[in-house]
């Protein structure tokens, strides 16, 4: 029997969800933060400039539980200007955004506007200052993960994302886990 292992990580920003480059670009990698064990893989994805949680297993079967459409995935948006109520319910609703040339309209989700911003540290890279206009900071749970969902969506309803966070994924959350993190768990659920 095949003991597998699991992780929870929180990605720093600038980081990509692998472990092997095919180009010779320089990027970080997970495995720079944590000697992870072979055949370890990313469950799901967040982009370069996405932070948050990321969870890794050494199991294949876990990957394709936690990615199917039964499991929710909450993102902490911070986007350009202050997000109104016609644009959370057009959200909500779903709306069409392109995913490879193609039309595709984002299955019904949650979402609210956040009172206070969250407490997270200052980004490596300064988004932008004051004199810019104000942001606002939206929560978005699905339970799906098309290629930058959260950025088109919030963009559809004319708020572009400008910082983004993975908070949770069903019961685990990200809480006061530092960029770069990793915790060994016995599992996920």
């Amino acid at each position: 029997m095949i003991k597998h292992r699991h992780f929870i990580i929180h990605k720093p920003y600038n980081y990509l969800s692998q472990f092997v480059l095919v180009t010779n670009r320089k990027v970080q990698l997970l495995g720079e933060l944590y000697d992870f064990p072979l055949n370890t893989m990313a469950i799901g994805r967040l982009d370069k400039t996405t932070e948050g949680l990321l969870l890794l297993t050494t199991d294949g079967k876990m990957s394709e539980k936690v990615r199917s459409k039964k499991i929710e995935k909450e993102y902490y948006a911070q986007v350009d200007g202050i997000i109104d109520e016609k644009a959370i319910e057009k959200m909500k609703a779903g709306v069409e955004i392109g995913i490879r040339n193609e039309k595709y309209t984002t299955r019904p989700c949650q979402a609210e506007k956040l009172e206070h911003p969250p407490n997270f540290p200052p980004r490596i890279v300064k988004i932008r200052d004051d004199r810019h206009g104000p942001t606002s900071w939206v929560s978005i749970t699905l339970t799906e993960g098309k290629f930058k969902q959260v950025r088109k969506m919030t963009a559809a309803v004319g708020f572009p994302t400008l910082r983004l966070f993975r908070v949770r994924i069903d019961k685990i959350w990200l809480g006061d886990m530092k960029a770069g993190e990793v915790k060994e768990v016995s599992g996920f659920f």
